[in-house]
């Protein structure tokens, strides 16, 4: 018998049904708005991580009058102390996020950085500051191994070199942003309001801490190589110790040779060691990985490269051109704002042709910036010899350092994101330190002049195009190309 439908039926019928669709609009809505606060809260700890590897530079001058007992090769260990720390702790920070859960992980690295930056701030001496920076940077670490890894789980597969360029945007924009920040933060107040800018930031995110998800490998048993992390520690602290203190010692010195030799030693005996801890700090097998080599190298380089130009720039503008510190900030504010134009854009453009030549473009840009620089004179000329430089920086830093990570992780399995993000970001960390090394090395510990600011411009050249050349060494990417020319395959 044939049922009818009445009028009646029909209109409950339909207010169910829309209902039930308005139900699922609302349910989407709101798992998307999570899910974008859950990005802005992972986006804003790489931002502050990063900030406060740069902040600082433009303060020098400021910490320097406070604590005048401390030359710049003493000082230097305000920026350095973080890195070396940074550096060391990030490897087996994603080792025991893997295990331990990554959200809870992420949420103690922040609470961690939040205290310790308070402590910068309150700081008495630059050795107290020294100290507080190392804890600040144990936090960050962990922010910086989780971070990335959680970030990742959010988006597909065939999108992560986008995620990655949104992280990197972040870190970029922080890392290029600290010095106009702080230039204006030191002019309208103190230099300790550069560590207490991180309050509200760090509160933030811990706010939108709450809408990610937890994760963990649940397949790693091992402890990670405790041992081993400090050694690399005491390798990056003393090879920075001998560039800081080569203007003293000299190249020949056999203090310079000795320290040298230790940080080789340690390193390799770390190496060594890593080939048969089952958590080890340098996982073989993903270092011989052909993407995540030459991604990593990359990215060592052209970090080295970046952080030297960065306090170059700074010092440059303060000493040579007798800038104040807001002057300074303001004047390299170009380059953030071109990397964040850039950073995004070139994440979707590697996600369709591969990274290889974006990364390739960013590293050439950044080099022709880094010689328009050095053509700059005794007297300030910004328009002409600095500010088209900061443009072509910003540009290269934008399709470079966040395609250099994304290039990285290309390969790696879903299980392994925390460990190979942090392994990655320790390389950065490296370059960081050798970067400001080398400048400080080059300036030497007197007034430094222009030529030798000529000279120590010639590091970020060399960086930046020696990470172009790794770039070139990647793989052409064929899945993804075929994607973009639609082959099923």
């Amino acid at each position: 018998m044939k049922q009818s439908v009445t009028p009646e039926c029909y209109s409950v019928a339909t207010m169910n049904s829309t209902s039930q669709v308005a139900s699922a609009t609302t349910t989407s809505k709101t798992t998307e708005s999570k899910s974008a606060l859950a990005i802005l809260a992972i986006c804003g700890s790489a931002f502050l991580v990063f900030l406060d590897t740069t902040i600082v530079n433009i303060s020098f001058p400021s910490i320097g009058r406070e604590f005048s007992s401390a030359g710049i090769s003493e000082l230097v260990w305000v920026l350095d102390a973080y890195f070396v720390a940074l550096a060391a702790a990030i490897v087996p920070a994603g080792l025991w996020a893997d295990r331990l859960g990554r959200k809870r992980m992420f949420v103690a690295g922040v609470i961690v950085f939040l205290i310790a930056s308070v402590a910068c701030g309150l700081a008495p001496s630059w050795q107290t500051l020294v100290g507080a920076r190392v804890l600040q940077a144990l936090g960050g670490a962990v922010m910086v191994a989780t971070s990335l890894a959680l970030i990742l789980q959010l988006f597909p597969t065939d999108k992560r070199a986008t995620a990655v360029g949104l992280w990197g945007a972040a870190a970029a924009v922080a890392a290029a942003t600290g010095p106009p920040l702080g230039g204006f933060l030191v002019d309208s107040g103190s230099w300790r309001w550069i560590f207490f800018v991180n309050i509200p930031i760090g509160l933030f995110v811990l706010f939108g801490a709450r809408q990610l998800v937890e994760s963990r490998d649940e397949s790693a048993t091992g402890r990670p190589d405790v041992l081993g992390a400090v050694e690399v520690a005491l390798a990056l602290g003393i090879a920075a110790l001998a560039l800081t203190r080569v203007p003293d010692w000299g190249w020949g010195s056999a203090a310079f040779i000795t320290c040298c030799a230790a940080a080789l030693a340690l390193t390799a005996h770390v190496w060594v060691r890593s080939k048969d801890h089952p958590e080890p700090v340098f996982d073989h097998e993903m270092v011989a990985t052909r993407s995540f080599a030459w991604g990593t190298a990359g990215t060592a380089l052209f970090a080295t490269s970046f952080f030297a130009i960065l306090l170059a720039n700074v010092l440059f503008l303060t000493t040579i051109w007798g800038y104040s510190e807001v002057q300074a900030g303001l004047a390299i504010l170009p380059s953030p704002i071109m990397s964040a134009i850039v950073a995004a854009p070139a994440g979707v453009l590697a996600d369709r042709i591969g990274p290889r030549w974006v990364i390739f473009s960013g590293t050439v840009l950044y080099a022709a910036g880094v010689l328009i620089n050095r053509t700059a004179g005794a007297e300030p000329d910004y328009l002409t010899h600095f500010l088209p430089g900061m443009l072509l920086i910003g540009a290269g830093i934008g399709l470079a350092f966040p395609t250099l990570s994304a290039a990285a992780l290309e390969e790696v399995p879903d299980t392994r994101f925390a460990t190979a993000s942090s392994l990655n970001s320790a390389m950065r960390q490296v370059g960081a330190v050798f970067g400001t090394a080398l400048l400080v090395a080059m300036l030497g510990s007197k007034v430094p002049t222009l030529g030798d600011f000529q000279d120590a411009y010639l590091i970020g050249v060399v960086g930046s195009l020696a990470a172009g050349l790794c770039a070139l060494s990647l793989g052409a990417a064929p899945v993804r190309l075929a994607r973009l020319i639609g082959d099923p395959g």
